[in-house]
């Protein structure tokens, strides 16, 4: 599909490059329709985990503070594990299919097998509290051993699903040319509501009576439409691998090279506390379909009360308002850099956090005040998707995207719990968007930083990734 060998222009024809990679126009859009197809069931998948595992852990009668740590802490901690050394190991790696489509083809099985188990998770409880009651252990619950259940296969999932969100965002790096990644970025986002948008429209709805039934068909869709990138997506000629520093395996050398290298330059630092901040925002939205369904703890400050069908729906609007938005903020990246378009994103996005505390009282002013914030939010979505492959070190792309990682792990393993023990304490679901207000706010700060950074190191004129080898 793509162009891997040299292509002689021709008068009027545009070619475009990214590595050894040479498109045409025609070969260009082919690349990037199979890229956006891979996203929109990547995203279908990645709206169900973070949906459905809250509400499966509440339905078991979990806390908010175990919710927190379950649905989010748990595979944060992993991943934080795991993702520096998958970064390196991509960058690393050469073979017949690339650097990256060998972790897609071997990881999407277990990935799909553990989504599937996660939907079976209910009668899988009930089997092991039998069967360890058959063996004599007492002091377990049915529910207890659901909870169980769910937390292994969340372990199993998270495990799998970090090579692939990070070796599929190294992948877009490695074969979309930088010149329409803003455009591009754009498309994805666009595909991505529209995948969000079909879970919570037509799939969410059924989660409670059809468990496995959802999860089995998104896992289905998910693994073909990886496989089809597999066989379709070629990526292209890598230089050698730089030799590894003596002592360079995954031991103390290699540890404290990827510290030096990746956390030693303020401008990177502050990419990263950037990521930090806006990925802690993220947590409180997970209690949010406890604010708005009927699933209010006793004690609590009344919720809306509405049906899982009707939160779904609504939250389906607020993806839709997404997907213009997604379109415009991509050529606007292209034209104005997309470190501009974050800065504002970021400021609505945390006054409409504000605006969502103060005025929601019904479905009505939800669906509003939701599709306010949603779009806000896709000013900033697609600005910073564009903004990464802008500032980090194409060479060492999946090194340094792993270090982001860390930061945005750091914040989903300390902040859920903390989220979950204020709400559990102030007893008011509402408070979700307060605290997304103050990560948002606190973003916008830190941007405001690193814009500043970025003009003295060349700004629009002259920008290049800072050299960090030298341990500077």
């Amino acid at each position: 599909m793509a162009g891997e060998t040299p292509l002689t222009p021709a008068a009027g024809l545009k070619l475009y490059r990214v590595g050894t990679l040479t498109y045409t126009r025609s070969a260009l859009l082919q690349v990037m329709f199979g890229m956006l197809w891979g996203d929109f069931y990547f995203q279908l998948m990645e709206s169900l985990t973070p949906a459905l595992i809250p509400l499966q852990l509440r339905w078991e009668g979990a806390s908010d503070t175990l919710v927190g740590l379950l649905s989010t802490s748990l595979s944060s901690a992993i991943g934080f594990l795991l993702i520096p050394f998958i970064g390196v190991q991509s960058d690393r790696h050469r073979g017949p299919l690339g650097r990256r489509r060998p972790f897609l083809l071997w990881c999407t099985p277990p990935v799909v097998l553990s989504l599937i188990a996660l939907g079976a998770a209910k009668p899988a409880g009930l089997w092991l509290h039998e069967t360890l009651v058959a063996l004599g252990v007492s002091g377990v619950t049915p529910s207890g051993c659901t909870i169980a259940w769910i937390a292994g296969c969340t372990v199993s999932f998270v495990i799998f699903n970090a090579y692939i969100v990070q070796v599929f965002t190294c992948l877009i790096a490695d074969v979309i040319p930088g010149e329409v990644m803003g455009k591009f970025a754009g498309l994805y986002r666009t595909v991505g509501a529209l995948g969000s948008l079909t879970f919570h429209r037509w799939a969410l709805g059924w989660a409670e009576t059809h468990t496995l039934q959802v999860y089995t068909v998104i896992a289905l869709l998910y693994a073909a439409a990886f496989y089809l990138i597999v066989w379709r997506i070629k990526e292209g000629e890598y230089p050698p691998p730089p030799p590894k520093a003596p002592g360079r395996s995954w031991g103390w050398g290699a540890i404290c090279s990827y510290l030096r290298e990746c956390f030693t330059h303020r401008f990177y630092l502050n990419y990263y506390v950037l990521t930090f901040c806006f990925y802690a925002s993220l947590v409180p939205l997970s209690y949010m379909v406890f604010f708005g369904t009927q699933a209010g703890r006793p004690g609590y400050a009344v919720t809306l009360g509405l049906t899982l069908q009707e939160f779904g729906e609504i939250k389906s609007w607020a993806y839709l308002i997404q997907i213009p938005i997604f379109f415009l903020i991509g050529p606007l990246a292209d034209r104005f850099h997309p470190l501009r378009l974050a800065l504002a994103g970021l400021a609505l996005t945390s006054l409409s956090y504000a605006g969502c505390f103060f005025f929601v009282q019904s479905a009505t002013s939800l669906q509003l005040w939701w599709a306010l914030n949603q779009g806000a939010v896709a000013i900033y979505l697609a600005a910073g998707m564009a903004l990464t492959p802008r500032l980090l070190p194409r060479e060492k792309y999946g090194q340094f995207l792993s270090a982001n990682h860390i930061f945005g792990l750091i914040s989903l393993i300390t902040t859920p719990p903390l989220c979950g023990f204020l709400l559990g304490t102030i007893r008011d679901y509402r408070y979700a968007f307060a605290f997304s207000a103050v990560c948002t706010g606190a973003a916008f700060v830190v941007c405001g930083a690193l814009y500043l950074q970025w003009q003295k190191l060349g700004g629009d004129a002259g920008f290049t990734p800072p050299e960090t080898s030298a341990g500077r």
